[in-house]
């Protein structure tokens, strides 16, 4: 029996929305502009986006390389060389950039990209969100909860600050709110009884607030 996989449909939106996730993603494992910058390989950045829209376009809505090349205005052969790019290969190769020279750079750029998205695709999926986007959300966290005035909230995301996502144990946590209080309980004792991983900001404040609520807080 043969089972046929159904593309959803695209939605311009939720495109761009995980295309720009990927992409950031593909920066953090790059080690960021600041990196890039360094390695005088700037001009990867449109590479990395076109990967990304790439990458998306094939895993998400099942898009064959003639419907990528058309959409994202590239040939069939760059697609077909994104889509081949060997992710580990590329991780190394970035690891040991300090080894290349100006011109194994250059030709790095396609395969490279490609390589990169594929393994930052899989990571935003299985819930590895770029640090970056996880910065900025619980930027953006802190300042809505101020104007909350939900100021056990804005205690937290102050302290976690610097905290890695997906936090997969209480570890880090009850290091980074040491000496804390929430809502009357220590905060070490109230990360022990939250629900992991956590994934983002977001889901750290809900799991607090579910942890209080089933204390009668």
């Amino acid at each position: 029996m043969v089972i046929e996989l159904t593309a959803p449909p695209m939605n311009e939106h939720d495109l761009e929305h995980l295309v720009s996730r990927v992409f950031f993603k593909s920066l953090d494992l790059l080690g960021g502009l600041h990196k890039l910058a360094e390695y005088r390989t700037l001009t990867w950045l449109p590479s990395l986006a076109r990967a990304s829209f790439v990458i998306v376009l094939r895993e998400e809505y099942l898009k064959t390389e003639e419907e990528i090349a058309e959409i994202v205005g590239l040939t069939r052969n760059t697609v077909r060389n994104i889509l081949r790019a060997d992710p580990q290969m590329a991780l190394y190769k970035i690891q040991h950039m300090d080894e290349l020279t100006k011109e194994e750079k250059k030709q790095l750029r396609v395969h490279t990209a490609g390589g990169i998205a594929k393994l930052a695709y899989k990571m935003v999926k299985e819930g590895e969100e770029a640090q970056v986007l996880l910065e900025f959300c619980r930027e953006m966290s802190a300042k809505a909860v101020q104007v909350c005035e939900a100021p056990w909230a804005y205690t937290v995301l102050k302290h976690s600050k610097g905290v890695k996502y997906p936090i997969k144990d209480p570890s880090e946590l009850k290091e980074k709110l040491a000496g804390i209080t929430i809502k009357g309980f220590p905060a070490e004792e109230v990360v022990e009884g939250l629900s992991y991983p956590i994934k983002n900001p977001a889901q750290l404040l809900h799991e607090i607030k579910e942890y209080l609520q089933m204390k009668g807080v």
